[in-house]
C-alpha cells in the first residue's frame, strides 16, 4: 500500500490534504470530461508541496488508519508432520533454556558472543547444545569476508556454523573437508559423549574424556606426484585442528624440495602428534606449497576414517575441488597412545619372547656382575670358637649359578635376579624406573639409589624411592602416633603435688582444731564429774581400804576379789575412785553421764561430717585439676600431631617440586625432541600430570591426618570419660565410707 502525495491548484490557492488530491485524481479517471478540465488548468510539471505540519499531520494520519494483516496458510497435517521445523529465539540465558526444556527452539549468537560463551562457561554451553540448536553468524567487523575457525564451536557442540563461501580460506576448506566425510550431505553425528545429557564435557580438557581412548598418530610423507604443472620448488605442510590440546598448526613442514614439482622424493621423519585426546573430533589437513608460498593444493581427513600403512592421498582445491593428478604418498600409523612410563610394559605384552629373551640377557649380565661378588661370600670366613678355620663348601657342593647367585642375593638384600621386577613403574616419574645397580652396589640395598633413565636417553638421575602409595618410605604411620596419657603420669605434675600439698596443710589443721575440740569438751566434762563426785569421795575410800584388806587377807581368792572390784567401775580422771552401786541411786550421776555421752557423740558425729565434707571438696578439686591437666596435655598432643602433619606435607611439597624440576629438566636435555613448540606441550603435560599426581598425594597425606585426628579426638574423649568415671566411683566411694562410719557409731564418752 502506497500513497501519492497533493499538488497545488494554480491560481495560489493553498495545499489541500491527501485525501483531496487523491479524491480529484479518482474523479478525474472514472468521469473524464469534467474532471479532466480541472486538471488540465493546473500548471504543466508542478509537483505538489505540503507544510511540515501537514507533512506530520498526514504521517500521523496513515499510521493511525494503517493495519497489517498478515497471510495465514492452512497446511495440511500429514505435510506438517514430515517437516522438522525449529523456531528462533532470543537467547535469555542457560537456566531459562533448561527450565523451559524446548527441543525446537533455536538461537543465534554472533562469532564475539560464542567465544566469550566458550571461554566463560563451556561446558553449560555443551550441555545446552546436547538439547537446543545453536548457529553461529561471523562479527560485523568481518568487512573483508573472512571466516572464523568453525573447529572452535564445533568443540562446544554448536550444530551451524556460517561462513563467508566466497573467501576459499583455511576455515572454508576445514568446513568443506569435514562434510566431505558424508559427500556434503545430511549431518554429521557428535561423539556420544556430546550428546548424552549423564555425561559432562569440557572442551579445554587437557586429560583423556572417560571412555574414549587416546590415540597416537604419525605421519610420514613420502612423495608427491604431479603436483605443479611448472618447474618450481615444493614442500608440505600437515595440520592437526581438534581440541585446544591436540590442535597443532605450523610446526610439521618437510624439507624443500627444489625445482622438482613433479615427483619429489621427501622422504622426511614421520611427524608425530603424540597424544590426541579425541580422534572422533580430530582432522589432518596435507597443504602443499611452492618455493613462493602458493598453496598447490590441499586435503582434510577426518582422523576417526583413517587407517595404518601407506596410502595415496588425492588433493584439492582451494575451492576443495578434486585435482585429477596431484597426490602424495604417505605412511600412516594410528594406534593407542601410551604414556612413556608404560611403554616397556606395553612392549613386553604386545612381544612376550622377545620381552623374555632380552630377560635372558640381563639374567646373564647380572649372573657375570655378581660372581666377583659370590666369591667373597664364599671366602674363608674367620676361625671358629675352637680355633678352626670355617670355610665355604663351594669345593665339595656341586651348586647351580643362579641359585646361588639368589641364595647371595637374598642375604644381601640388593641384588635379583629376577629383573621382572627391575623395568618398575613409578607413578610419580614420567621416565623408567631402573633398579639394577651397578657391581659396586650389589651388597647394598637397592632402595637407596634408584636411576631413571628418560626415553631421549638424558642423564641418570636419583629419585626419592617412594612406597606403593606414592609415599616417602620415611612417611609412616609412626610418625602420627601419640602416647596414651596415663592418670598416674598426670600425678606427678607440678601442679598435683602442689595441690596435695595444700589438702595434706588443710588436713592437719583440721585435725588440730578437732583436737582442741575434744580436748576443750574433755575438760568441761571432767569438771562436771569432778564437782559432782567431789562429795562422795570419802566413801569411796572406804570402799577402797576394805577391798585392800581383804586382798592380804585371803590372797589366794580370786573369786572374791572379782567380786568386790565390781563394785568399782572406774576411776576418773582426777584418780578419785567411784562407786556406781553408790552413783546409781544419784540421779544427778545419771543425767550428767547421759548428757556427756550425748554431747561427746554428736561432737565425733560433726567431726566425722567434717572430715567427710573436706574429703569429698579436695576429691573434686583433685578430679578437677586432672581434668585440667589432661585436656592441656590433649591439646598439646593435638599441637604436636598439627605440626607433624605440617613438617610432612612441608616435606612431601619439597619433594614434589624437586621432581617436577627434574622431570622438567629430563625433558628439556631430551635430545628426541625436536621443536620448541612439542617440548613446550611435553613440559605442560608432564605439569598437568604432576599436578593431578601431587594433589592426590596430598589428599591422601591429609586423609591420613584426618583420620589420625580423628582417633586421636575419640582416644581424648575416652580418656575424658575414664577420668570422669573415676571421679564418680571416688566419690562414691567416700560417701559409701561415710554412711557406713555413721551407721558403726555408738554412743560413747570419755570419763
Amino acid at each position: 500500500r502506497s500513497f501519492r502525495r497533493p499538488c497545488i491548484q494554480s491560481g495560489g490557492g493553498g495545499g489541500t490534504d491527501h485525501s483531496t488530491a487523491a479524491a480529484l485524481v479518482d474523479a478525474n479517471t472514472q468521469h473524464g470530461g469534467k474532471r479532466g478540465s480541472l486538471l488540465e488548468r493546473r500548471p504543466a510539471k508542478q509537483k505538489p508541496v505540503l507544510s511540515k505540519e501537514e507533512e506530520e499531520r498526514l504521517i500521523k494520519m496513515v499510521q493511525e488508519s494503517y493495519y497489517y494483516q498478515g497471510a495465514t496458510t492452512n497446511i495440511h497435517p500429514l505435510l506438517s508432520s514430515l517437516v522438522c521445523y525449529t523456531h528462533p529465539v532470543k537467547f535469555s540465558g542457560f537456566d531459562v533454556a533448561e527450565q523451559n526444556n524446548l527441543h525446537f527452539h533455536m538461537s543465534s549468537f554472533s562469532e564475539s558472543t560464542g567465544l566469550n560463551l566458550i571461554k566463560q562457561c563451556a561446558p553449560e554451553w555443551v550441555n545446552y547444545n546436547k538439547r537446543q540448536l545453536s548457529r553461529i553468524y561471523p562479527k560485523g567487523a568481518r568487512v573483508d569476508s573472512s571466516n572464523f575457525l568453525p573447529q572452535i564451536f564445533w568443540n562446544a557442540g554448536c550444530q551451524m556454523a556460517a561462513l563467508n563461501f566466497q573467501t576459499p580460506d583455511v576455515c572454508i576448506q576445514l568446513n568443506q573437508g569435514k562434510f566431505e566425510y558424508n559427500d556434503q550431505c545430511g549431518y554429521l553425528l557428535k561423539p556420544d559423549f556430546m550428546r548424552r545429557p549423564d555425561r559432562t564435557f569440557d572442551p579445554f580438557s587437557e586429560s583423556p574424556v572417560d571412555g574414549v581412548i587416546a590415540a597416537h598418530c604419525s605421519v610420514r610423507i613420502i612423495s608427491g606426484q604431479f603436483l605443479c604443472e611448472r618447474k618450481a620448488g615444493t614442500y608440505v605442510e600437515v595440520e592437526m585442528y581438534g581440541l585446544p590440546t591436540d590442535t597443532i598448526r605450523k610446526e610439521h613442514r618437510s624439507r624443500l624440495v627444489p625445482a622438482n614439482s613433479l615427483f619429489p622424493v621427501y622422504n622426511e621423519e614421520p611427524f608425530v602428534f603424540r597424544k590426541v585426546i579425541l580422534p572422533e573430533l580430530a582432522v589432518l589437513r596435507f597443504a602443499v606449497y611452492d618455493d613462493s608460498g602458493k598453496q598447490l593444493g590441499q586435503r582434510i581427513l577426518p582422523l576417526d576414517g583413517l587407517q595404518s600403512g601407506y596410502r595415496h592421498i588425492s588433493l584439492r582445491t582451494e575451492n576443495n575441488q578434486p585435482l585429477t593428478l596431484p597426490s602424495l604418498f604417505v605412511h600412516l600409523q594410528l594406534k593407542t597412545y601410551v604414556p612413556d612410563e608404560l611403554s616397556g610394559l606395553v612392549d613386553a605384552l604386545a612381544d612376550p619372547k622377545a620381552y623374555l629373551s632380552a630377560q635372558e640377557k640381563r639374567e646373564e649380565a647380572l649372573q657375570q656382575m655378581c660372581v666377583d661378588e659370590l666369591e667373597e661370600l664364599l671366602a674363608p670366613v674367620g676361625p671358629d670358637s675352637g680355633g678352626r678355620t670355617t670355610t665355604a663348601k663351594s669345593s665339595s657342593t656341586n651348586f647351580d649359578g643362579n641359585a646361588s647367585i639368589r641364595r647371595v642375593a637374598a642375604q644381601n638384600g640388593g641384588c635379583s635376579t629376577n629383573l621382572a621386577s627391575s623395568t618398575q613403574i613409578n607413578s610419580l616419574d614420567s621416565g623408567r624406573l631402573i633398579s639394577n645397580q651397578s657391581p659396586s652396589m650389589c651388597g647394598k640395598d637397592s632402595s637407596q639409589s634408584n636411576v631413571v633413565i628418560t626415553s631421549g636417553g638424558s642423564t641418570p638421575r636419583t629419585t626419592i624411592p617412594l612406597t606403593a602409595d606414592g609415599y616417602s618410605t620415611t612417611t609412616i604411620d609412626g610418625k602420627f602416633q601419640v602416647k596414651n596419657i596415663e592418670v598416674t603420669e598426670l600425678r606427678k605434675e607440678k601442679v598435683f603435688l602442689k595441690l596435695q600439698k595444700r589438702i595434706s596443710k588443710d588436713k592437719e589443721e583440721m585435725r588440730r582444731r578437732h583436737q582442741k575440740m575434744r580436748e576443750n569438751v574433755l575438760k568441761s566434762q571432767q569438771s562436771s564429774v569432778e564437782k559432782l563426785v567431789g562429795n562422795s569421795s570419802t566413801t569411796t575410800n572406804i570402799l577402797t581400804t576394805k577391798l585392800s584388806l581383804k586382798r592380804r587377807n585371803h590372797p589366794n581368792n580370786a573369786s572374791t576379789d572379782a567380786g568386790e572390784s565390781n563394785k568399782i567401775r572406774h576411776i576418773s580422771l582426777g584418780n578419785r575412785i567411784s562407786d556406781p552401786v553408790q552413783m546409781g541411786g544419784d540421779s544427778l550421776i545419771r543425767s550428767l553421764i547421759q548428757n556427756q555421752t550425748d554431747e561427746w557423740s554428736t561432737l565425733i558425729k560433726r567431726i566425722e561430717i567434717e572430715q567427710f565434707e573436706q574429703r569429698k571438696l579436695h576429691t573434686k578439686e583433685e578430679y578437677e585439676l586432672l581434668r585440667r591437666i589432661l585436656t592441656e596435655r590433649q591439646k598439646q598432643q593435638q599441637l604436636a600431631l598439627k605440626s607433624r602433619f605440617e613438617m610432612e606435607n612441608r616435606e612431601l611439597k619439597q619433594a614434589q617440586t624437586k621432581k617436577s624440576m627434574e622431570d622438567i629438566r629430563a625433558v628439556q636435555q631430551d635430545k628426541v625432541i625436536k621443536t620448541k613448540a612439542e617440548r613446550d606441550r611435553r613440559i605442560k603435560e608432564l605439569n598437568e600430570r604432576n599436578l593431578k599426581l601431587f594433589m592426590e598425594e596430598r589428599k591422601r597425606l591429609a586423609t591420613r591426618c584426618r583420620r589420625h585426628e580423628d582417633q586421636l579426638e575419640k582416644k581424648h574423649s575416652e580418656q575424658l570419660e575414664s577420668l570422669e568415671k573415676e571421679s564418680v566411683r571416688a566419690l562414691e566411694l567416700e560417701e559409701m565410707s561415710h554412711r557406713e562410719t555413721l551407721l558403726a557409731s555408738q554412743p560413747q564418752c570419755i570419763v
